[in-house]
């Protein structure tokens, strides 16, 4: 998506150690009609795999979740990483390994929210290593449902964790597939 491949060349910085930092206008601020234009992207590219409901994880994936799910006209849920008193006793949880926190996160779902029988359409801000997107379908496993796509707005596809997800058999879409972090530069795959 060439919008937000010019945002991230313009506002992006490799931090190194393959961060991306595009806190600007994707992770801290958000730039709502960026994402917008996201979602509608991502709702386009997914249009028919039929999902009933979108997961995601805090914090970073929620804005362009919430958007494809207007676009979809779908409901989103996102997993948690700290449990709520207001959560259930009994909650779907699973660990993946956060690489700019630099540690194991919890990622947690109340079984109200995510059930058997539903069709889950993942979306997520990055695809890196794929460890926390692994988590996410482990949730909609144990939940009794199917992932029928995973969409995100940036990939390092140098991180091979497009390679992890494949197995899973569904439609993979990223809107800005980055083949290098090198020095200041940023390079998209074509």
């Amino acid at each position: 998506m060439q919008l937000l491949k010019e945002r991230i060349l313009r506002e992006g910085k490799n931090l190194g150690n393959g961060i991306l930092k595009v806190d600007g206008f994707i992770n801290h601020q958000v730039d709502p009609l960026l994402m917008d234009a996201c979602g509608a992207e991502l709702a386009r590219r997914f249009a028919r795999v039929g999902a009933t409901k979108i997961l995601t994880a805090e914090i970073s994936g929620i804005a362009p979740a919430l958007m494809t799910g207007k676009h979809l006209r779908l409901p989103v849920v996102y997993a948690r990483k700290h449990k709520p008193i207001t959560m259930p006793d009994q909650v779907f949880l699973t660990l993946a390994p956060s690489h700019t926190k630099g540690r194991m996160v919890e990622l947690i779902i109340s079984p109200e929210y995510l059930q058997g029988g539903e069709r889950v359409l993942i979306i997520d801000d990055f695809l890196a290593s794929g460890a926390t997107i692994l988590g996410l379908v482990r949730l909609a496993e144990v939940a009794g449902a199917q992932v029928v796509g995973i969409g995100t707005l940036v990939e390092k596809t140098f991180e091979q964790g497009r390679a992890s997800l494949e197995p899973l058999g569904v439609p993979i879409e990223s809107l800005a597939p980055v083949a290098s972090l090198d020095g200041d530069r940023i390079t998209f795959l074509e």
